[in-house]
């Protein structure tokens, strides 16, 4: 299946995102648990190019195998520290909203606000958001995982 858009993306776009990536690590949140909050959300939307990135990058930030293999298990397993386990939960609630989904509960968000002051809630929350937004436009083209990135 070929991509169905192949020219570059305009030049205002990527300056954009990338200044919501330069706001996302501003944020101090840890980079490996932006990496599991990307890769958690990517599994639920089923971006292939976005989880294979996300792999990538995550092991580049020493991320280990045991624990990539089980973020889609994440609940079920130990290999997650509370605050990881919070940051996973913030994501699939927020990434999951279709089909009368209920969202972020004040349970969610108060447990995520335990291990995470606003700022870093902030680019947890960024991250969520522009990381669905990848997912969706991926999605719309067919990207497939490593072809272009």
């Amino acid at each position: 299946m070929e991509a169905r858009l192949k020219s570059r993306a305009n030049a205002d776009v990527m300056t954009a995102i990338q200044h919501l990536y330069k706001a996302i690590h501003a944020g101090g949140v840890d980079p490996l648990v932006l990496e599991l909050v990307h890769l958690r959300a990517s599994q639920i939307n089923g971006c292939s190019p976005c989880v294979f990135a996300g792999v990538a990058s995550a092991k580049k930030h020493g991320e280990t195998d045991e624990r990539l293999h089980n973020v889609v298990t994440w609940r079920e397993t130990p290999f997650f520290t509370e605050a990881e386990r919070a940051a996973l939960a913030l994501t699939e609630a927020a990434t999951r909203i279709q089909d009368g989904a209920p969202g972020v509960t004040d349970e969610i968000w108060d447990a995520a606000a335990a291990h995470f002051d606003e700022k870093q809630l902030s680019a947890i929350n960024l991250e969520i958001a522009l990381t669905n937004f990848y997912n969706r436009i991926n999605r719309t083209i067919r990207e497939q995982a490593g072809k272009t990135w």
